[in-house]
């Protein structure tokens, strides 16, 4: 899923769905990366560069980077439904 670059992230893939949280993994294109309500940190390898990884519960939101929130909102199966939104 392609995110603005405002957020500081490229596309975020989503690599695991259990039935409880998210992974997610992402190239970092800003100065940094911080993120509060997730785990997450830096250190993959995604697209040839700097990354990070997270991982979401359901029904949490996180804030990444201070810019952009981030909801599991429900998830299905093997299917999970994303919001995306800017924080605040």
């Amino acid at each position: 899923m392609t995110v603005p670059k405002t957020y500081g992230l490229g596309p975020i893939e989503v690599t695991a769905i259990t039935g409880k949280s998210v992974e997610m993994v992402a190239p970092v294109t800003g100065s940094g990366f911080s993120i509060s309500g997730c785990s997450g940190g830096g250190g993959v390898s995604s697209q040839g560069g700097g990354g990070v990884r997270m991982r979401c519960d359901r029904g949490t939101v996180a804030t990444v980077n201070n810019t952009m929130s981030l909801e599991v909102v429900e998830i299905r199966d093997k299917t999970a439904v994303l919001s995306v939104k800017p924080a605040g």
